[in-house]
């Protein structure tokens, strides 16, 4: 019978229940972790803080792809860290590992001969080693200065072949010790969205107000003695849903919006013969260009506007934006 033929005897049923299992067995193996995490583990917290270097991150196959998400999750979390091919490592790039750094060694058997080739080396420069194994008796948890035990009850895989639970453990311990390390340096939101400038929380909290304002001509403004009907066409032109007044050195004396507006239309206020100084709101709010995106946010969230004028420190117009312009940078 051929695999093809194989796998046409399974019922949806029957797939349904094996990635159960699958996951079952995994959940096991990450159970087992829990009680294992103590002196040890905080051994390698203590080497990973006291590191001036990187923490180099090195394991193969498998191993490997894990440890590249380690490195990863290491360095954008507050604490410096690369991965390492251990083959290439034989091969020149041990020379990235300085005695400054700190290795972290990922292999289930822990008798993988590529890592185990550069252990001598990395002993002679004197570099602390993390090893995670599943095997306490293994080359490599022996040579480590401190070992992390991954072992799992099984593999997910039904021929307790393929690395299935037992790469799931070494992530998620990895996880616990990127998670520890940044907790104990204090790291921030503001730290991490330095990391990630390009990602959601990267814009809210690293886009100031002038890099999503509007300036120049699409900056609605206009004179306190400008009629009425010219003022409603200035916020009709530029669409912010107000306008600000100004004087003739461009400071802000208010700002004119749609309350406004029904407020005059409520009095019977006539179009032509009323002033803009007469039914603008004066001590409106106004923002500054360095202020971050997220504060003006919270300013229109709090004071229920949805546009906001941007002034410098003498108080003279320089762009303007409102919730829209937020919305599309991607801050709300």
């Amino acid at each position: 019978m051929n695999l093809a033929s194989a796998a046409l005897e399974f019922t949806d049923q029957a797939l349904v229940d094996l990635g159960r299992q699958a996951l079952t067995i995994e959940i096991d193996g990450l159970r087992a972790q829990v009680p294992r995490l103590g002196a040890e583990f905080a051994r390698a917290c203590r080497i990973c803080l006291d590191c001036r270097g990187r923490v180099v991150v090195t394991g193969m196959g498998k191993s490997g792809h894990i440890g590249g998400k380690i490195a990863a999750t290491l360095a954008s979390t507050g604490t410096p860290a690369f991965f390492v091919h251990p083959g290439d490592a034989s091969h020149g790039d041990i020379g990235m590992i300085t005695r400054d750094d700190a290795v972290l060694a990922l292999s289930n058997s822990g008798e993988t001969d590529e890592i185990l080739t550069i252990v001598p080396i990395i002993k002679r420069l004197g570099v602390s080693l993390i090893a995670f194994t599943g095997s306490a008796a293994s080359r490599l948890a022996q040579a480590s200065t401190v070992h992390l035990d991954i072992g799992v009850p099984a593999e997910a895989c039904p021929l307790n072949l393929a690395p299935t639970a037992s790469t799931t453990a070494a992530l998620a311990v990895g996880d616990a010790l990127a998670v520890a390390l940044l907790k104990a340096r204090g790291f921030t939101e503001e730290d991490f969205a330095r990391s990630h400038p390009a990602g959601s929380l990267g814009r809210r909290l690293l886009l100031h107000v002038k890099d999503v304002m509007r300036v120049g001509k699409d900056v609605p403004k206009v004179a306190p003695h400008t009629p009425l009907a010219v003022g409603l066409l200035e916020v009709t032109r530029k669409g912010l849903g107000m306008t600000a007044i100004v004087d003739a050195a461009d400071h802000v004396l208010g700002v004119f919006t749609d309350g406004d507006l029904r407020r005059a239309l409520d009095r019977a206020a006539d179009l032509h013969s009323t002033r803009m100084d007469e039914v603008m709101t004066r001590g409106a709010k106004t923002v500054r260009g360095n202020t971050l995106a997220a504060e003006a946010v919270h300013l229109m969230e709090t004071h229920r506007i949805t546009s906001l004028v941007v002034v410098d420190a003498d108080n003279i117009v320089v762009g303007a934006l409102n919730v829209h312009d937020l919305m599309r940078a991607g801050v709300v």
